[in-house]
C-alpha cells in the first residue's frame, strides 16, 4: 500500500483559511454520495459542438442539453475517442477514457465542504511537476505534459501533476447549465485544433491589451463572432460589464504540487481568458528572468538534499515550500550536471487576497485521491461566485490524471448543485 500524507497540508506550520469546521473530521459517512460520470472529450470545442461535424448540432441549435442525448453515454463515448480519429489527432498511450467521480457537499454557516474521490490511472499519485535541470551550463526545463511533441517523441518524460476542477456557474452564465465546459474549450487553445500562432496573437487587439501570449479558456459572450472565435474580441470596457452582471464562472482547481502542500486551492475565473483572482495564488515561478537561474533551492539541513535527479522524481515527496524547506538559491552550491529543482515553489503566509480564499486537502491511497476543498460561504469579491443556503448553482468537474494538462482530461456533463435546496447534488447541512 503506497500512501502520501500530503492530507496534513503544512497544518502545524502554516496558517490556513479560517474554517468553522475541520474537514478531516466530518463524517462523511452521513452524506450522500453522488458518482459523476467523467469522460474524455479530445478536441470537442464549441466550434465542434455547432458544426455540421457534430451529429447532434441541430439539437443544440434549439436549446437542447447535452445531457438530454448523452446522458448515460459517458463511457462508451470517452473509450472512444481516447483511441484516437478526428476529434484526438495525438493519442496518448494506455490513456484511460473514462472516470467515475464521487461526489459528496456540506456546508455549515461558514464554509461550504466539497469532497472528491476518483481512481488514478498509476499505482503512485500524480504529485511530481516539472523542473528545472542543470546541464552544466545552464538551467532549462525538465518534463512535460503527455500532450507535449516532446514527450510523445520522446524528448521530454511525462511529468505533470494531478488536478481536480470545479466550474461554477450561478445562472448567469448563459448555457452553462446546457453545455458546461464546452463554453470555454474552443479552436485556437494550446491543444486544440487550428492552434492560435504567436504572430496572429500579436496581431490580435484583444490580446494586445489583456497582455497574452496564447489563447485559453474563454466564453462566448466575449466574443463578437457568430461561433465565438477566438480572434473576435470584444472591448475590455464591453467585457468589464459582462463581469460586473455575474457573466463569469468561477474556476476552482486543486493541483497536487501547486496547491495541495500548503493546504489550498487556486481561486480563477473564466471570461476573456482563464484569470487568476485578485491577489496572489499559492504557487509561483521558481526562474528568476534576470539571472536566468532558479529563485530557491531546498534548504538540506531541513530537506536533506539541495536538488535531486531524474531517477527520484517518483521517489517521496518533492515540493519546495516557501515556510518549510526553502532557501534563497545558491549559484556556487557546487551544481553538477543532472541536478534539478522544481519549476514551482509553493507558499500559504505569500498568498493573498481573492486567490487566496480557497483551502484544499488531499491524499493518495490504495490508488484513489480523496480531495476535500473549503470554499467559504457568501464571498463578495468582485471575481468569485457567493454560495449561499438556500441557492442552486451549475457546476462542472474535471480531473487530470497520469501526467497530463489542457484538454487530456475526463471532464462531466454539466450538473446542479443545490444548498438547502433540491439538485443534482444536494449539499447536507452540518450540525
Amino acid at each position: 500500500m503506497k500512501k502520501t500524507g500530503l492530507i496534513l497540508a503544512c497544518a502545524a506550520l502554516l496558517a490556513g483559511p479560517a474554517i468553522a469546521a475541520d474537514p478531516a473530521t466530518i463524517d462523511w459517512s452521513k452524506v450522500p454520495t453522488t458518482t459523476v460520470p467523467l469522460f474524455y472529450p479530445g478536441q470537442s470545442s464549441y466550434q465542434w459542438l455547432h458544426s455540421k461535424d457534430h451529429p447532434g448540432s441541430k439539437r443544440v441549435a434549439a436549446g437542447k442539453a447535452c445531457r438530454s442525448c448523452h446522458d448515460g453515454e459517458e463511457k462508451d463515448m470517452g473509450e472512444d475517442l481516447v483511441k484516437g480519429g478526428p476529434l484526438e489527432p495525438m493519442p496518448v498511450k494506455g490513456k484511460d477514457g473514462f472516470k467515475e467521480l464521487k461526489v459528496q457537499v456540506a456546508y455549515d454557516a461558514k464554509n461550504a465542504y466539497l469532497r472528491f474521490q476518483w481512481k488514478t490511472l498509476n499505482d503512485f499519485p500524480g504529485i511530481a511537476h516539472p523542473y528545472y535541470r542543470f546541464d552544466g551550463k545552464e538551467w532549462k526545463g525538465y518534463g512535460n505534459p503527455k500532450l507535449d511533441k516532446v514527450v510523445q517523441d520522446g524528448t521530454q518524460p511525462g511529468i505533470y501533476e494531478d488536478r481536480m476542477s470545479v466550474m461554477i456557474d450561478d445562472g448567469k452564465v448563459p448555457n452553462f447549465a446546457k453545455q458546461g465546459c464546452w463554453l470555454t474549450c474552443h479552436n485556437g487553445e494550446r491543444d486544440m485544433a487550428k492552434l492560435a500562432t504567436k504572430d496572429q496573437i500579436a496581431g490580435n487587439a484583444l490580446f494586445k491589451e489583456i497582455k497574452k501570449g496564447d489563447v485559453r479558456k474563454y466564453l462566448p459572450a466575449t466574443r463578437t463572432a457568430e461561433n465565438a472565435e477566438w480572434q473576435s474580441g470584444k472591448s475590455m470596457t464591453e467585457i468589464a460589464k459582462i463581469k460586473a452582471a455575474g457573466g463569469f464562472l468561477d474556476l476552482i482547481q486543486w493541483r497536487a504540487h501547486r496547491s495541495n502542500p500548503v493546504g489550498m486551492t487556486d481561486d480563477g475565473f473564466v471570461l476573456e481568458y482563464r484569470n487568476a483572482d485578485a491577489g496572489k495564488n499559492p504557487f509561483s515561478s521558481n526562474m528568476n528572468k534576470e539571472t536566468h537561474m532558479p529563485k530557491y533551492m531546498w534548504d538540506a539541513t531541513k530537506a536533506g538534499y539541495k536538488s535531486i535527479t531524474a531517477d527520484q522524481v517518483r521517489k517521496g515527496e518533492h515540493f519546495l515550500t516557501i515556510e518549510k524547506n526553502a532557501v534563497a538559491f545558491d549559484p556556487k552550491a557546487g551544481w553538477k550536471e543532472g541536478d534539478m529543482v522544481p519549476k514551482y515553489y509553493t507558499t500559504r503566509t505569500g498568498s493573498e487576497g481573492s486567490a487566496a480564499d480557497n483551502g484544499g486537502m488531499g491524499t493518495w491511497k490504495d490508488g484513489m485521491w480523496t480531495v476535500v476543498m473549503t470554499r467559504p460561504l457568501g464571498l463578495t469579491n468582485a471575481d468569485d461566485k457567493s454560495l449561499k443556503a438556500g441557492k442552486v448553482y451549475n457546476v462542472g468537474f474535471a480531473v487530470h490524471d497520469d501526467n497530463i494538462t489542457t484538454r487530456g482530461h475526463q471532464v462531466s456533463f454539466p450538473r446542479s448543485l443545490g444548498f438547502g435546496a433540491k439538485a443534482d447534488i444536494e449539499a447536507v447541512k452540518l450540525p
